[in-house]
């Protein structure tokens, strides 16, 4: 039974930031005690007035006003003065603000969970903000040798080869947090020391970043450990009531199975639309099929495009629409079946996904309005690689489709705990 702490359902507590509409932290914190969370999303210019006004008991500080906020602090904690920004503020009887850090906890957490010693090893922090200075708190303590890169300092993009011999890489930027996936402000391939990469983004789950590791065999971690873990302190704080550490990975692992899509992929009519939505009811999730989608976004069915367009005009089609499925958090997504020979479309649907391979018998599939299915057997023996390689797990997809379903979701609750 998981720690949860009660008794505090009349005070209301909050996080402060600028864009919170993809935020996890309501689901965290409704795991870890009975008061309400609420999500304030406060202009720069009113920042002052609401910090003084609200009706709240506490709140976090996110992007980007960790350091804004501490000239309406009353008193700092040591810690975050250290640190040089908060991240945790709770209101005092006599109304005033006191301001904490408890980045700090979750970032060491982090890093633990990485076990990757760091010790006099160099390491990179990519950004020089509020969610660096606690990176930089945190090496400091471990005793690694560590340099930041940013735009305005002496390191950095333009200079970064003098950095390739780093053991570490932590992103304590916003750069390829959603909306705007995809991107990273570094080639990996060019640190042939490195031996572990940090992520403080937690949405989506693999940033570019992440998943260029992962294909490297880098260790890495997201940002998701490092939110829970800070989370659990700052309640603590809020409610002065203590919590085991055991919490923090039965959240992540809950949250995670909460955000994260099931993608479907598979042979051209191998059950991918019908299991997709069988999974979707189970999970009460929306329900995505790619090639519907295409159909909303040009008016014209695959079938037309490739008939009418070619096969390349259409899966560039197919991409773009990709691009915008695959980025959003609890879905169930079917894709077509061709999405998989497009090498590009790897990263876009795992950056969020635990990405699920239909495998079906070929002989009984359909091929009626398919114009790219007219050899099944060549086509099979040329895609079958690339299924293997874009998923996460293969599953029976032959037999009743609820029973395949079933098989799905065992498949998913595997690919989260591991990851």
């Amino acid at each position: 039974m998981m720690d949860y702490i009660n008794g505090f359902s009349d005070k209301k507590y909050g996080l402060l930031g600028e864009h919170l509409s993809h935020s996890f932290s309501p689901q965290i914190h409704s795991m870890l005690a009975d008061y309400p969370y609420t999500l304030c999303e406060v202009a720069r210019e009113d920042l002052g007035q609401w910090a003084q006004s609200n009706d709240l008991a506490g709140f976090n500080v996110t992007i980007p006003y960790k350091q804004d906020i501490m000239q309406y602090c009353a008193e700092i904690s040591p810690q975050a003065q250290m640190i040089g920004a908060v991240n945790t503020v709770v209101r005092r009887a006599d109304g005033t603000l006191f301001g904490d850090n408890t980045d700090y906890y979750g970032f060491m957490y982090m890093l633990d969970s990485l076990n990757v010693d760091v010790k006099g090893k160099k390491a990179v922090i990519l950004g020089g903000g509020g969610a660096s200075k606690t990176v930089q708190a945190v090496l400091r303590e471990k005793g690694a040798d560590f340099v930041v890169v940013d735009l305005n300092l002496e390191n950095n993009y333009s200079n970064l080869f003098l950095h390739f011999d780093a053991s570490l890489i932590v992103n304590a930027t916003p750069v390829g947090m959603y909306p705007k996936t995809g991107v990273s402000l570094v080639n990996l391939e060019e640190f042939k020391a490195c031996e572990g990469v940090c992520d403080v983004i937690y949405n989506p789950a693999h940033t570019a970043l992440l998943l260029q590791a992962e294909k490297l065999g880098i260790p890495c971690v997201n940002g998701l450990s490092m939110l829970v873990a800070q989370a659990k302190k700052a309640c603590e704080i809020f409610t002065g009531c203590d919590l085991s550490d055991e919490v923090i990975e039965i959240i992540r692992a809950a949250v995670a199975k909460e955000t994260m899509n099931v993608i479907l992929v598979g042979m051209p009519g191998c059950g991918k639309s019908t299991v997709g939505k069988l999974v979707a009811e189970i999970l009460s999730r929306p329900f995505f099929d790619a090639d519907d989608e295409i159909c909303k976004v040009t008016g014209r069915t695959p079938s037309e495009i490739i008939t009418e367009d070619g096969e390349r005009a259409f899966r560039l089609v197919e991409t773009e629409v990709l691009i915008n499925l695959c980025k959003e958090s609890g879905t169930v997504i079917a894709t077509g079946g061709g999405a998989v020979t497009i090498p590009e479309n790897k990263d876009i649907i795992r950056q969020n996904s635990a990405v699920i391979f239909l495998e079906r018998d070929i002989t009984i599939l359909p091929k009626d309005g398919r114009p790219l299915s007219t050899d099944l057997k060549a086509m099979y023996e040329k895609r079958l690689p690339m299924y293997k390689d874009f998923s996460h797990r293969t599953v029976d997809g032959n037999g009743d489709a609820k029973d395949v379903a079933d098989r799905v979701l065992t498949a998913f609750t595997e690919v989260i705990n591991e990851n």
